[in-house]
């Protein structure tokens, strides 16, 4: 065979890893940004209520978060009309913060909750509200593309007890395995 032939074949290859490459990256990003079939996001969402500071109350285990403590996550908006994301961890093993910082975008309208979050590139990963206390937004449930991903959040580093158990009963409603949530220590 010459080196032109080699070369095509070669080429054909490459474009061909390519292809496919593009197909596996773009079925994640479509599919990371779903949600749990069956749950219904928040309607009647107000973001400039959202925004601020938010304490991680429980969570289900991730290795992005894992042994983590103080988890805080903070929005804010971006100039392009997004949300800047702040996630904050201590690491009491590294003895040590941990910080990522990432940013979000409405999957739907504004007044839906449903935004995708990214932290890498062009990749995105879905962030769901399930509950939302509208009164005053002092606490949320927050999904992400299965049920393998669940986070209770609040304004301040404890919530009353019994909104932490309501908001566990609705997670468990929807199929959330609320066994394993992990309790964060803000101390």
């Amino acid at each position: 065979m010459t080196g032109n032939g080699l070369a095509l074949i070669e080429s054909r290859y490459f474009s061909a890893f390519k292809l496919i490459f593009l197909f596996l990256i773009a079925g994640c990003t479509s599919s990371c940004v779903d949600i749990p079939e069956g749950v219904e996001p928040v309607r009647g969402f107000e973001l400039d209520r959202y925004l601020g500071k938010w304490y991680e109350i429980a969570r289900l285990d991730h290795s992005f978060e894992r042994g983590l403590i103080k988890v805080t996550a903070e929005y804010s908006l971006r100039d392009d009309g997004g949300v800047k994301v702040i996630n904050r961890g201590f690491d009491p093993e590294e003895n040590e913060w941990q910080e990522a910082v990432g940013k979000a975008y409405f999957i739907e309208d504004p007044d839906v909750g449903r935004l995708k979050v990214s932290f890498f590139g062009p990749f995105y990963g879905a962030y769901n509200i399930l509950a939302l206390d509208k009164s005053s937004y002092r606490y949320s449930l927050v999904a992400g593309p299965d049920r393998s991903y669940l986070w209770i959040l609040a304004r301040t580093p404890d919530l009353e007890q019994s909104e932490v158990d309501s908001l566990v009963h609705k997670a468990k409603g929807l199929g959330f395995p609320t066994d394993a949530l992990i309790y964060v220590t803000h101390e």
